[in-house]
């Protein structure tokens, strides 16, 4: 039945290696692709798909992809689209992270890379980081009482130093901004059936993950790590709204500073963070690729093919929860639209988004040596991101170009 999807599967997975720009260049090409030229879908519903994943967490652009396969093909479809889409991705940032770890100049298996190609990677991540969040500002804070969540959110962010902040953040933005009469009440209709099944496995899932993360630690299990890894990228799936942006802060926090804190071993550095999220940027796909290097990185130590392991394992877990919600929530979609409750509920959540990420660049720059060349490449990335129309691929190369001839 899947082989009159062929032309259909063809077409995601060139779109696979052409979408770059994260979510708002993935939204072009996907209105170039699936709506002018192959006309799966609609324009009105490509925005309305793209709206309601807005309301889900996860990457909104996945998701999004996601719904035009289940609208043509239902979920089995809809999963082998998904697989075409993060795949590639996946891989090329899961490759970069044996790279990272045996060419680094100084560790066990340092080849001597030259590193001074990503001298420049980590302020310029700052530079996409600001940009995100200014590029957000201008449809998110809107009122006051959005701009006092954006700052608030922005101190939260910075002066606590724990993964729970987000969730917290995004619950009391949430209900804050439910005061507001700013939204009309839709109109009430009559729920439908829905399938439950997607929904118990996500929460099973998630008490799962909790419960052998927790006995992993406590009862000091062989490569008990991959099971504490699954747990955090799961955990991370299931919160994080506003795309790869919102992500970076929670894995600084979980991977960087958490475990300095306590004295543990530290299985990621901010510079490797940094490094990887910079290059992110110039790979095609989703944003959340950049847990597969995170994961690869984290079980480096344990050898190549726990290193692989561990690539695979927080791939899957960052993208199965909003797949599982996704699935669960669409078909009562017509029903959930018209829930005053939630649109309010959107209006402070995105202005807590705001402020996470603007915090995210701060406490991240923090972690650069300060330098005034640092600076410099900030806002000259800021500037072309936001000025000009240079695709962001581009950009990422100028600054690994530029590094490796001024620090030879």
């Amino acid at each position: 039945m899947l082989l009159r999807h062929v032309p259909f599967l063809k077409s995601v997975f060139i779109y696979s290696f052409t979408a770059f720009g994260g979510p708002q260049g993935h939204m072009g090409m996907m209105m170039k692709t699936f709506v002018q030229r192959r006309k799966d879908v609609t324009e009105d519903e490509l925005l309305e798909y793209n709206a309601f994943c807005q309301m889900l967490p996860g990457p909104s652009s996945t998701q999004t992809v996601t719904l035009i396969a289940m609208k043509r093909g239902g979920i089995p479809l809809a999963c082998i689209t998904l697989l075409l889409w993060v795949l590639p991705a996946a891989l090329i940032m899961s490759l970069f992270s044996f790279l990272i770890f045996y060419f680094t100049p100084g560790s066990i298996h340092g080849k001597g890379l030259p590193l001074n190609l990503f001298a420049y990677i980590q302020p310029m991540s700052v530079g996409f980081v600001c940009y995100a969040a200014a590029k957000m500002m201008g449809t998110s804070i809107k009122y006051v009482a959005t701009t006092a969540i954006m700052i608030g959110s922005i101190l939260a962010t910075v002066f606590f130093k724990s993964p729970w902040v987000f969730p917290c953040l995004l619950l009391l933005s949430g209900t804050i901004s439910n005061f507001s009469n700013r939204r009309i009440p839709g109109t009430q209709q009559k729920p439908k059936r829905i399938n439950w099944i997607n929904l118990w496995l996500f929460a099973l899932l998630f008490i799962g993950a909790g419960v052998v993360s927790g006995l992993s630690k406590q009862q000091h299990w062989s490569h008990g790590r991959v099971y504490n890894l699954f747990e955090n990228f799961y955990r991370f799936g299931t919160i994080v709204f506003g795309g790869g942006q919102a992500l970076l802060p929670m894995m600084y926090y979980q991977f960087v500073s958490m475990p300095a804190q306590h004295h543990a071993v530290v299985t990621l550095s901010a510079q490797q963070l940094l490094t990887g999220y910079g290059m992110v940027q110039a790979v095609p796909g989703p944003v959340f690729s950049i847990c597969s290097y995170v994961g690869g990185v984290t079980m480096s130590g344990e050898g190549p093919m726990w290193q692989a392991i561990g690539c695979a394992v927080a791939t899957v877990a960052v993208f199965l929860p909003s797949t599982l919600l996704l699935f669960f929530f669409f078909p009562i979609y017509e029903n959930l639209k018209h829930h005053v409750i939630i649109f309010r509920a959107l209006e402070g959540i995105n202005a807590a988004i705001v402020g996470i990420i603007w915090a995210s660049g701060i406490v991240l720059f923090q972690s650069i040596q300060f330098e005034w060349s640092n600076i410099v490449v900030v806002v000259i990335t800021f500037c072309l991101l936001y000025f000009s129309k240079i695709p962001s691929p581009l950009i990422v190369l100028g600054w690994l170009l530029m590094g490796l001839t001024l620090h030879v």
